[in-house]
């Protein structure tokens, strides 16, 4: 596939109408001014201003990432949906020649002295007709019924086996591309998108792809198809009555695209507002401790509800918009009815030779059932048409030329790296704040072996240098030298290879200790990761853990202390062994001495190497061989400690600030033991031992064998225990709780007026059809009466009833869609308000639980709630419609004839059994899909939230593999279930052929023995085959209900989880006058997630008020612990806490 897939500029940023403002953006995490945001504002509305109208790509460019065998498969199955489409007009024609039969006996009967009514009501022999031997006709008949059933099963398999096979292997190959793009974009990218839309796209977008590419596509050819053959056999059979009822074609045209232009647009504007408000919940949530310390709770649930509102609001229109669609078409198809029963009768009269009711049957159903397939294809058109605007913006990522590509092959890759650096007259501003310029000409050498350390406030363009040097980013003049050669020469991942990085916040991934040391460099032994932990002073601590090296470390490494974690970075660093080192504030986060020890183990470390260092605490620096004082993008002095403090300038103007200097700082007594600190603050960790480590205990430290047998069989066994402890705990998670459907629609009490109108019009609706299967049994019986005026006159007030009922449809279906468009719309909005704030309710131990990180959460808030609108407001609408078309159409047909009905009924459960294998196996797979897209959003939220540490550690194709292996069990499956949903899908749709084929063969016994007569044949044939379809069109939402039934009993899961701490109860005592006195009194503590290992041990502390209480002592000693238990984010295990 080539790279210029679709043409797009480089520059333009992904959806910057829904970027934020500095929140998560990349951009301001370095040290520059904050204050220049005003400028950026102006661009982003400026640019909003300026955005053009949604674009989409075009439908071929839609399947650009087919492969041959994508192809191929789409051909086949394109064959097999035209083909499939054939089928129901053939069955019209089948049909017009039974019918033409039927009436030939009626008229038989008519014109012979038999009284029928009365051979009906008594026991005397039927009399037979001569010439007319009605069961053998309705035998071979039904013969071609079920020849054409078998073929439109087969046909059906086919096309959805061949296209879900087809788009699951296309999505794949778009997901691993998307995900991949990401990964290797330049930061400039970064800083204007907006890392929630781009885990959207990932998701949501990329799904809707695969919806439009799949089976609705395959349908929606089928459906076209059966609509082109209508017409064909229409004129085949009287291109007059055909071009009679072509003429009301425009009028349904017309409808349909005034209806798709407005649903478009209402669907755009719904998904942009969802969008919007799954930005806010991942702000929200990602800073959760932030949230809950200042009772935030409120005011973050009150802005993700405007998002929801604005949301809300379009739904209305959206479902109004669409009821009233389907209702104008029906007006039109009813009308179309009584035109073409009214001038048929008429061309039967004139012209006998060309017309029969046959004829007059067979043009009319091709027609207006082919113009009804096709309105009918409209939602599956709706797909395609989403497909195509979603991956105009995922092609654009996946097709954009990188500027800076950290994946790309080229570039320079020297055998030596000696380490002299250079930056030449370096200018610079921020791709995405153009006006603000942070660097203005900026010299500065660094020698090889030596340690510069840069010093300056905050936004002089300290970290802006380090970035350049990794390049993150490309200066605007001037050149960075490594070695004499032009970085911009050397390729990306190499450079980014031997260069370590320690920044001020360690970002730790959520696997294990010993996997993030081993992120420093591929191949690492375990021997090296021990040997790098003791380098970084981390060793002894990691040893006092139950699980060692093996101990995961929580989303974000929120089980650790400051401290540990910024050890693990410093190990990390060190394992990668650079010849580069730099250090932006390694040692911010440590206490004062472990911060001594590690600052010994740092100057050993970086003894040889090239060392840049960014310090702000200018005692950590006083022994680098050269200090640069920045200020305003330049260099103002260089030189040591001792010759800058004689200066008396800049630097040592930066130290008499800082008043007390260096040396206070390791006031504290180095006897301690800072050894005890380490288990302690291990902060709520899942002690889950993932293999690859010998216990320190059993074995002596630092004593791993590279490649001991032993090693390998004590990695083997925990290996098989962590795969059982994950079956395990996916059986758990899998029982989920039962939620009836009678629970949803409590949610819905206060619109229950809403939803009383609502299923009385979808009654009303549902029983028109059944009461158009009277007219048509009425209107074919009229036939048998051999007197043309009796004839023509019955036959036109039957037409002027059709257009009755035409007009009670577009009236029933106008005011569903306001009641079930308003209900449905607020419930959805209610679940999705209600899933939040239970979110936002849970204690902080809730979100240490690896099963709730970040990304699972908002995956889960971005498709549950929507998808249990999947059984609500509409689709409740068409289910009362469904249940009163089906017991309407029972009730006519027992009225009729009961011995038919009978049968009609015994046959009906083998047509529900095939929609609810349909349904079980679409909902089973859809809560698959579901884990599956969680465990990859996980990845993909990690990966992209902390793009700046996966790019400097160079672990992008890292990430890409965990990425695909999360998702390669679901494409398997994918592949195997495809034969599965194209044999149910068969199965729907021929099952009512064979009913149909069953009917008219016993119909045919009842007439031939004088229990009936045709015409009651037909009325309650077509009650049953109107009840039918209406089935049918339910169970085509069998993918909506599936997926509705999964999400509310998840929803439902997490709106009855009782917090352990309850932020929002209103019990306890409120006191009327706070004075601040606080007392800890025998304190003792666990983290819930490990209850093994002892935190607090009867602590016991009291401050006044008005005084200050410092807590000091080395890492993991307990103090940030002691916090956590006064703001009550835990309670403590024994004792208690005063105010």
């Amino acid at each position: 596939m080539k790279d210029d897939f679709i043409n797009y500029k480089e520059k333009e940023p992904l959806d910057p109408k829904s970027a934020r403002n500095g929140y998560g953006n990349p951009t301001f995490q370095h040290d520059e001014k904050p204050e220049q945001n005003d400028q950026l504002q102006k661009n982003k509305k400026k640019k909003k201003n300026e955005k053009s109208k949604e674009k989409m790509v075009g439908i071929l460019k839609l399947f650009g990432y087919a492969d041959w065998l994508d192809i191929i498969l789409m051909i086949i199955g394109l064959i097999a949906a035209v083909a499939n489409g054939t089928g129901l007009p053939l069955l019209f024609i089948v049909i017009g020649e039974m019918t033409n039969r039927f009436v030939m006996i009626g008229q038989a009967v008519n014109m012979s002295s038999v009284n029928l009514s009365a051979v009906m009501n008594c026991s005397s022999t039927c009399p037979a007709i001569p010439g007319l031997d009605i069961e053998a006709e309705m035998t071979r008949f039904a013969y071609y019924y079920v020849g054409i059933s078998f073929a439109v099963m087969i046909l059906s398999t086919i096309q959805v086996w061949t296209f879900l096979t087809s788009a699951a292997r296309q999505t794949a190959r778009i997901r691993q591309k998307f995900f991949f793009a990401i990964l290797h974009q330049e930061m400039a990218w970064f800083d204007t998108s907006q890392i929630g839309t781009l885990n959207t796209r990932l998701t949501d977008d990329i799904n809707t792809i695969h919806e439009g590419i799949g089976d609705k596509f395959c349908i929606f050819v089928q459906f076209f198809a059966t609509f082109l053959t209508g017409i064909v056999i229409g004129f085949v059979y009287g291109w007059k009555l055909t071009l009679v009822i072509l003429s009301v074609s425009p009028l349904l045209a017309a409808a349909a695209a005034v209806g798709s232009i407005f649903l478009a647009s209402f669907t755009t504007k719904e998904l942009t507002a969802y969008a919007r408000a799954g930005a806010v919940a991942e702000e929200i949530l990602t800073a959760i401790r932030t949230v809950v310390t200042f009772n935030g709770q409120m005011k973050a649930l009150a802005k993700y509800d405007v998002n929801l509102e604005n949301a809300r609001k379009v739904g209305v229109k959206k479902s109004i918009t669409t009821y009233t669609s389907l209702g104008f078409t029906e007006f039109i198809l009813f009308g179309a009815f009584a035109l073409a029963f009214w001038y048929g009768t008429k061309l039967t009269v004139e012209e006998k030779e060309n017309y029969d009711l046959g004829c007059v049957l067979i043009v009319l159903f091709s027609l207006l059932r082919g113009t009804f397939y096709l309105g009918q294809s409209y939602p599956y058109l709706e797909s395609v048409a989403n497909a195509r605007g979603a991956a105009y913006e995922v092609y654009k990522v996946i097709s954009k030329h990188r500027l800076l590509d950290s994946s790309a092959k080229e570039g320079y890759r020297p055998d030596k790296l000696k380490g002299d650096i250079k930056f030449k007259n370096i200018h610079f501003c921020y791709p995405s704040r153009p006006d603000v310029k942070i660097l203005k000409g900026l010299n500065l050498k660094i020698q090889s072996g030596k340690t510069i350390a840069l010093v300056g406030s905050s936004g002089c363009g300290k970290s802006t240098a380090i970035q350049l040097l990794q390049r993150f980013y490309d200066p605007v003049q001037g050149e960075i030298t490594l070695d004499g050669r032009d970085i911009r020469t050397l390729n990306i991942k190499w450079l980014r290879e031997h260069i370590g990085l320690v920044s001020q916040e360690p970002i730790l991934f959520a696997t294990t200790i010993a996997d993030n040391i081993r992120c420093g460099r591929e191949g690492i032994t375990d021997y090296e990761i021990e040997k790098a932990a003791k380098k970084a002073n981390a060793f002894d601590f990691i040893s006092r853990l139950p699980e060692k090296f093996n101990t995961m470390v929580g989303e974000r490494g929120a089980q650790l202390s400051g401290g540990q974690k910024q050890r693990i970075a410093i190990a990390r660093a060190l394992a990668r062994n650079p010849r580069i080192l730099l250090l932006d504030e390694a040692t911010s986060a440590l206490d004062t001495q472990s911060e001594s020890i590690v600052q010994a183990a740092l100057d050993k470390a970086r003894a040889g190497h090239t060392t840049i260092v960014i310090a702000h605490r200018l005692s950590t620096i006083r022994t680098a061989d050269v200090i640069a004082g920045f200020h305003n993008g330049v260099v103002v002095e260089q030189g040591t400690h001792n010759e800058l403090m004689t200066q008396k300038g800049f630097y040592s103007s930066l130290v008499m600030q800082q008043g007390h200097g260096g040396n206070t700082q390791n006031g504290m007594s180095e006897d301690e033991d800072c050894e005890e600190e380490d288990l302690d603050d291990l902060k709520m960790e899942n002690l889950t031992d993932v293999g690859g480590f010998e216990e320190p205990g059993v074995i002596e430290m630092g004593s791993i064998p590279k490649g001991s047998r032993r090693h390998k069989s004590r990695k083997t066994s925990s290996k098989k225990k962590s795969s059982e402890k994950k079956k395990t705990k996916e059986k758990e998670e899998e029982n989920l709780p039962a939620v009836p459907y009678s629970r949803i629609l409590a949610l819905n009490k206060p619109e229950w007026l809403h939803i009383f109108f609502g299923v009385i019009a979808a009654a009303f609706s549902g029983g028109i059809h059944p009461a158009f299967s009277v007219l048509y049994g009425k209107i074919i019986g009229a036939f048998q009466e051999t007197d043309p005026e009796k004839r023509s006159k019955n036959t036109t007030l039957l037409s002027l009833m059709f257009l009755v009922l035409g007009v009670i449809s577009l009236v029933t279906h106008i005011i569903q869609g306001f009641m079930f468009g308003n209900s449905g719309e607020v419930l959805t909005k209610r679940l999705r308000s209600l899933s939040f704030k239970a979110l936002l309710q849970q204690e902080i131990g809730w979100y240490d639980d690896p099963k709730n990180t970040i990304g699972v959460l908002l995956t889960r808030l971005a498709t549950d709630a929507s998808q249990v609108k999947g059984a609500t407001g509409s689709r409740l609408g068409l289910f009362t419609k469904t249940a009163s078309t089906l017991l309407t159409a029972i009730i006519i047909a027992f009225v009729y004839d009961w011995r038919l009905t009978l049968l009609i009924v015994a046959c009906i459960p083998f047509v529900i059994a095939a929609s609810a294998i349909r349904l079980s196996s679409v909902a089973r797979q859809a809560s698959k899909d579901q884990k599956a897209l969680e465990e990859a959003g996980r990845i993909s939220t990690e990966a992209v939230e902390n793009i700046r540490t996966v790019a400097s550690l160079t672990s992008e194709d890292a990430f890409y593999e965990r990425y695909n292996a999360s998702l390669n069990g679901p494409y398997r499956d994918s592949l195997t279930k495809a034969p599965l949903y194209g044999l149910t899908y068969g199965i729907a749709q021929c099952a009512d052929y064979f009913l149909d084929a069953a009917i008219f063969r016993f119909g045919a016994w009842l007439i031939a023995n004088c229990y009936t007569n045709f015409e009651n044949v037909f009325i309650a044939f077509s009650s049953v085959l109107y009840g039918v379809i209406s089935v049918g069109q339910s169970t085509s939402l069998a993918p909506d209900f599936g997926k509705a039934k999964v999400s509310s009993q998840r929803i439902f899961q997490l709106l009855d989880q009782k917090p352990l701490i309850d932020s929002y109860s209103e019990e306890g005592t409120k006191l009327s006058q706070f004075d601040g006195n606080i007392e800890f009194r025998d304190i003792h503590f666990i983290y819930p997630t490990r209850p093994e290992a002892q935190v607090l041990q009867g602590l016991s502390v009291k401050v006044n008020k008005g005084q200050t209480l410092a807590l000091v002592g080395s890492s993991g000693c307990g103090k940030s612990t002691s916090i956590q238990l006064l703001e009550r984010f835990y309670d403590p295990m024994a004792g208690q806490v005063h105010c």
